[in-house]
Parts: C-alpha cells; sequence; structure tokens
C-alpha cells in the first residue's frame, strides 16, 4: 500500500474500548489537508482489516501475528468483574478469582482476555457478544470478567465493578502491516510516541534543498577562510613584537633571554 496522490487520507481502526481523541485532535492540528478516518471495529476483525489494507493502522489488543504486523505496547489494562450494585463481592474495594468460585462466570464469544480456563461456574450458553453478557448481569444471570474500558463502555446504573488482582490482563497496541509502513503510519507513529512536530524522525517538515544547503555551505566556508587569515595576521604581527623587544625585561620567552643577554655585553678579549 501506498500514499494516494490524488485522495490521500489515513484510515484508523479501533477496538471497543479504546479512545482514540487525543492522537486524532493531534492528527488534525498537524496534518489538516489529510482526513483521518475513524473505523471501529471488534478485536477479532482488526486484524483482518489491517491485513487487507482496509485500515492502514489499527489500536488492537494483542496478541498480534508478528511475522505480519509490526506493533507498538501502548499500555495494559485493569481487569475487572461486572456484577449487579448490590452483588456481595461490591463489599471489598478488590477482588480475586478465587472470590468467584462460587459465581456463574459468563464467558462471551468476543471474550478478549484469553483464559486458558474461565474462573467460577460456565453459563449454560455462551453469550454472543459482550453487550450481551452485560444484560445476562443486570438480569442476575452471572458476571462477567473484562478489561475496564469494556466495563466502562458499557456503563449501567444497576451495574457496578471491582478489580480482580491475580486476573490475566488485556494490552492494547498500535499496529500496522510491516510491509505497509507509509509516510502516513510513520507520521502517526509519530504523534502516538509524543514527538514534537520539530522532531527529527518526524515526515512532516519538508528537508532543505540541495541548492540552498550547498549555498550555506559556502558561504560557511567563506566566513571560515577570513577568520583563518585573520588569525594568521594576528600571530605574525604577535611574532613580529616578540623578536623585535630584544630590550624587554620579559621573563620565560625568548625576547626576554635576549633582552638580558643585551644587557650584561659581550665579554672584551684580553690583548
Amino acid at each position: 500500500m501506498t500514499d494516494s496522490p490524488d485522495s490521500p487520507s489515513f484510515r484508523l481502526a479501533y477496538v471497543p474500548g479504546v479512545t482514540p481523541a487525543k492522537w486524532v485532535r493531534i492528527w488534525n492540528e498537524r496534518l489538516p489537508d489529510i482526513p483521518l478516518e475513524l473505523l471501529q471495529v471488534t478485536a477479532a476483525e482488526a486484524s483482518d482489516l489491517l491485513r487487507d489494507g482496509t485500515a492502514d493502522a489499527g489500536f488492537v489488543r494483542l496478541p498480534v501475528d508478528r511475522t505480519v504486523f509490526s506493533a507498538i505496547p501502548l499500555y495494559t489494562e485493569t481487569t475487572v468483574v461486572v456484577v449487579p450494585k448490590d452483588h456481595v463481592v461490591t463489599a471489598a474495594e478488590e477482588v480475586t478469582l478465587e472470590d468467584l468460585a462460587d459465581e456463574v462466570v459468563l464467558h462471551p464469544l468476543d471474550d478478549v482476555i484469553g483464559w486458558d480456563r474461565p474462573p467460577g461456574e460456565p453459563a449454560f450458553e455462551r453469550p454472543a457478544t459482550t453487550a450481551d453478557a452485560i444484560e445476562l448481569v443486570a438480569a442476575n444471570i452471572g458476571v462477567l470478567v473484562v478489561p475496564q474500558s469494556l466495563a466502562r463502555l458499557h456503563h449501567r446504573r444497576d451495574l457496578t465493578y471491582r478489580p480482580l488482582t491475580d486476573a490475566p490482563q488485556s494490552d492494547i497496541a498500535l499496529s500496522w502491516r510491516e510491509d505497509a509502513t507509509t509516510g502516513m503510519v510513520e507520521d502517526f507513529i509519530g504523534i502516538v510516541r509524543g514527538r514534537t512536530v520539530n522532531s527529527s524522525r518526524g515526515r512532516t517538515q519538508p528537508e532543505p534543498e540541495r541548492g540552498t544547503a550547498r549555498k550555506q555551505t559556502g558561504a560557511g566556508k567563506s566566513s571560515a577562510r577570513g577568520s583563518s587569515g585573520t588569525g594568521k595576521g594576528s600571530t605574525r604581527g604577535s611574532s613580529g613584537a616578540g623578536k623585535g623587544g630584544r630590550g624587554g625585561s620579559g621573563s620565560g620567552g625568548p625576547g626576554g633571554s635576549k633582552g638580558a643577554g643585551a644587557r650584561r655585553g659581550k665579554p672584551k678579549r684580553r690583548g
């Protein structure tokens, strides 16, 4: 994939729970002539959209296929358990997986935790989506373990959540197809990494023209030669003054030693 000269645009995918607003705002400030198109996708769809070029880059949940994609890990989310507000676990500030041993723990088909084995008792049927699981929690069918951002995304007044201290966690990363690292992808990487607009690794600042650079280099050489010439003239003048000052009383230098000899005079021969 290459940047299209006809209608350049940057397509950014993001999975539920990620809020890309801050980075989008900076993009619009720095590159107002290149529209940024947001594509909200499920965690399972993200890799396919990046692979087929539908999206140029995306905020995804790790892991990704590192033989195809590059990824910059950004942050790790806290894992929480979503429960009704009157649930017994709300009495504690945080809970452990052992505290859920006797609970029905819902395990939706779009789960992003990646359990080897979910805690608690399995439900009779797996909900299709996290949104469906939230509805079942509200109906007191079970509890749900998700990253904190998804608990906030599906917030309900009758539900709350508590951190799970020993549960697996979900990592968010910026990812793109390794063989499609375009200039716009590099620009967005710079924004996400917090580089300034004047960063040496940024692409938004044009390089100086070669002709201009050569002219500046030539001017620098002329100035350097002029300074060098001035320095030589000053050195010669100082040296001449030193040689002429034989009668001086300076010590330690050649002029001082010769001046002292002149005062003593040469010894006379005996007849």
